[in-house]
């Protein structure tokens, strides 16, 4: 099976640019771990619960549109609801501004909390 693809309009010297869903993922995932507060991107638990759970970050497009899903550990302590929007925000301006391409949704998981 094929990875999607996005295009983003505007690339010099191309008709567009090709992102591959495994680089939208692993942007979403540096940019998540730049927030403060954020321990790691992955699920909490033992390593079990982790190998069995499947992969903490998921990227789907449709129609041009890209959906980012991460999972997240937060730091003990912290209100999660401010911390799961500042994580919004950071992947929303690198699909947006890195990548030049639209965002549909982000959808933040917090599995688990660990200091």
């Amino acid at each position: 099976m094929r990875p999607a693809i996005g295009r983003a309009p505007g690339a010099t010297g191309h008709e567009g640019l090709l992102v591959r869903r495994g680089v939208i993922g692993e942007m979403a995932r540096v940019a998540a771990l730049e927030v403060e507060g954020v321990v790691r991107v992955g699920r909490g638990g033992g390593p079990w619960r982790r190998w069995l759970a499947g992969v903490p970050v998921g990227a789907v497009i449709r129609d041009g549109r890209v959906a980012v899903r991460l999972v997240l550990v937060a730091r003990p302590g912290l209100p999660l609801g401010p911390l799961a929007g500042r994580v919004r925000h950071a992947v929303a301006a690198t699909v947006e501004r890195l990548l030049g391409l639209e965002l549909a949704d982000v959808t933040v998981v917090v599995d688990g909390i660990a200091g």
